[in-house]
């Protein structure tokens, strides 16, 4: 009976420091209503908090801040998740890229440092450091964000952010000395560069202030040596919600622009061979995208989402109506990647993260193929396009990167060098299944776990999906699910409706007015879950960053009885208000506007942050952000926590973590991710094995 007695009240202790309410910072109610359509008022309870540098909302941020760390602190000591992701992490191998006749790798002096870049002249001999990012940057954390080699690989332009900004700087040096050039611009967001002989293409946007929105984007061409305000202003638009992309092709014959509107793509080209080279059209209107990837013979060689899954063409661009097909649709496939060679196209798939690798020559003949396992993915394949010899690399959720060393002409594929791991990989197993949503609709699904698995419904899990802007899925090596499933959790990626998994029609099964398909697809894969032994609901936590925050956010409100801890990461929350700020204005097509009746009381329907019931406790919340975030403005997280927190029902945890100078891909070297990711296991191990 003691012995009873005491498991009663073990129990109840443990429910009680479950539940008990957290003393959350003061956050006053200064309530606002919108009124939309004359019929629909909406109130809001911290739109004072927008303004995020205010010094009410920091103290409010530096509070929460210590609340989350002390919860935290205490589960860290438990569950060490820190030690075990590093020691997990730790690869002894590399990953090159061919760019013009170089090699490059990335590689930090410490813990604290952002990577550098190096560069080498094979890819077994990468030693030499060209740039390195944590010297001469006025006491900003600088990270290197992109580069590329012009044609004659003498010079190389590359761009920095500071303190995880979507803003970036652009740099150029000499190769392979690494001599600084004077070129500098600054103003760059959302920008790609294009080399063209003595200079390169690049996009700005106006700065209109802190988290404006991305409006006004122009493309101009900048010549080495020249100062910023000589570059020659290319292409801009008097719509200011116009976005551009562009290419050169590897002759540097055709530049390629495409003008993306709401309804419709545009392109123009320049033919630098002709007697006067000047901007044209190419394809207007066009309701599926076309991607540029090179030309051949006078042709350009494109991918194009006209069909459901990707095909690659051939274009004359003074004849672009007369399409030649060269690679056909894929069957149960999306095309992932198209690379030219001087005699072959290397186009890799996916089919529920089962890679495919193809070559084919140009008249469309299939010369090699080549599957890889479920819940893998490949990539590289770079260089210049006259190499044979490449190397591609492929990956797993419970296994670094690999290198393979394939050549063009023979097809030979052999292992690259050894990478050393401290753990057997050999012990976790990759499943793809699918999962019934309706009677016409199952989801694929992959699950990653240890071997000898038991289905009794004791596991703890952890869900993570996309599911936006059709966006195609692919599985990268994460330290932190190694030590998750050696906990005994189960790790499950759902490749839900929205994102591009199974090509366009999966995606606009997801977009705009279906975007509720998304938030029932991830529900309905916790559900599978449960009903199929993998876990129960009290035993069951979601992930998700992004658009993939927002998926995990709604799905927690919408049903918090399937959930037992909850991480969204950058999350969208306020959907009513995102069009206002940075690249909401740019996602109308994705998820509407408040300034259409129908999209409003859609977006009304599932927005996470006004859908919070006064009489619920939700599950227990992990909100992370980052202070510097423009891609999805930290206000969004700051609202949804206060309004969680300041409600009697809530009795489970509602934390905020934010990051310190630091954007939307999170911490900006190895201390501060790691930090992140193993803060993100620490809460989940806590409420679920608690």
């Amino acid at each position: 009976m003691k012995h009873f007695l005491l498991v009663i009240i073990c129990l109840l202790s443990i429910q009680t420091l479950q539940s008990q309410q957290l003393e959350y910072p003061t956050c006053p109610k200064q309530t606002v209503v919108d009124t939309f359509f004359n019929q629909y008022p909406v109130s809001e309870n911290y739109r004072w908090m927008e303004d995020i540098r205010s010094p009410e909302v920091e103290q409010w941020i530096k509070d929460e801040n210590k609340i989350s760390q002390k919860f935290l602190r205490k589960a860290s000591i438990k569950y060490n998740s820190k030690a075990s992701i590093k020691k997990y992490g730790f690869v002894d191998g590399f990953y090159a890229t061919k760019k013009g006749k170089y090699y490059f790798d990335s590689g930090r002096r410490n813990k604290l440092a952002s990577s550098g870049l190096y560069i080498g002249d094979s890819y077994d001999n990468i030693n030499q450091l060209l740039i390195d990012p944590n010297f001469k940057n006025g006491g900003d954390k600088v990270n290197i964000t992109g580069f590329d080699v012009s044609r004659d690989s003498e010079k190389l332009v590359y761009m920095i952010n500071r303190n995880g900004t979507d803003w970036r700087e652009i740099k150029v040096v000499g190769l392979p000395s690494g001599k600084e050039h004077k070129d500098h611009l600054k103003g760059i967001k959302y920008s790609s560069v294009a080399w063209k002989g003595d200079g390169f293409f690049y996009s700005q946007y106006p700065y209109l202030g802190e988290f404006y929105a991305a409006v006004g984007e122009e493309v101009y061409f900048h010549k080495l040596g020249d100062t910023q305000e000589q570059d020659k202003l290319i292409f801009k638009r008097k719509n200011p919600t116009t976005k551009f992309s562009y290419v050169t092709t590897s002759n540097e014959r055709y530049f390629i622009l495409e003008e993306e509107t709401t309804n419709y793509f545009n392109y123009f080209f320049i033919d630098y061979q002709s007697e006067k080279p000047y901007l044209r059209p190419l394809l207007m209107k066009q309701k599926a995208s076309i991607s540029v990837i090179d030309s051949q013979d006078g042709e350009l060689i494109a991918t194009t989402g006209k069909t459901n899954g990707g095909s690659v063409v051939a274009i004359d661009p003074y004849n672009p109506f007369e399409w030649r097909q060269i690679v056909p649709e894929l069957n149960n496939g999306v095309l992932l990647s198209c690379i030219t060679k001087t005699d072959r196209i290397i186009v890799t798939y996916q089919s529920n993260q089962h890679p495919i690798l193809k070559v084919f020559d140009y008249s469309g003949k299939q010369l090699f193929n080549m599957n890889f396992l479920s819940g893998s993915s490949i990539s590289g394949f770079n260089g210049e396009k006259e190499d044979e010899n490449l190397i591609f690399y492929r990956e797993q959720y419970t296994m670094p990167s690999i290198s393979y060393h394939f050549n063009v002409k023979t097809f030979d594929v052999k292992y690259g060098e050894a990478v050393n791991v401290v753990f057997n990989f050999k012990n976790y197993e990759t499943k793809s299944i699918k999962y019934p949503v309706n009677d016409s609709i199952s989801i694929p699904m992959n699950l990653v776990y240890k071997k000898g698995l038991k289905l009794d419904g004791n596991n703890p899990c952890l869900l993570k999906a996309y599911g936006g802007f059709g966006s195609i899925s692919t599985p990268h090596f994460n330290p932190g699910i190694i030590h998750f499933i050696e906990k005994g959790g189960v790790y499950a990626y759902a490749n839900i409706r929205g994102g591009g998994d199974l090509g366009m029609s999966w995606a606009r099964a997801g977009k705009r007015l279906n975007k509720q398909n998304t938030i029932d697809d991830f529900n309905a894969a916790t559900e599978y879950l449960i009903k199929e032994g993998y876990s129960s609901a009290n035993k069951m936590a979601c992930t998700g960053g992004s658009h993939g925050g927002l998926v995990v956010a709604a799905a927690a409100i919408q049903r918090p009885d399937l959930y037992a801890a909850v991480v969204p990461v950058v999350a969208v929350t306020d959907m009513l208000r995102f069009e206002q700020f940075t690249v909401g204005v740019l996602h109308k097509d994705e998820f509407g506007t408040v300034a259409d009746s129908t999209d409003f009381l859609n977006l009304r329907s599932y927005s996470p942050l006004h859908n919070i019931k006064e009489d619920v406790n939700y599950p227990a919340m992990l909100v992370m952000t980052s202070e510097n975030d423009d891609r999805v403005p930290p206000l969004h997280s700051y609202k949804f926590v206060a309004q969680l927190q300041n409600r009697k029902a809530q009795t489970n945890p509602i934390l905020l973590r934010v990051e310190k100078d630091a954007g939307h891909y999170g911490g900006m070297n190895y201390y501060s991710r790691i930090n992140s990711q193993s803060n993100l296991y620490d809460f989940i191990f806590k409420i679920l094995l608690n």
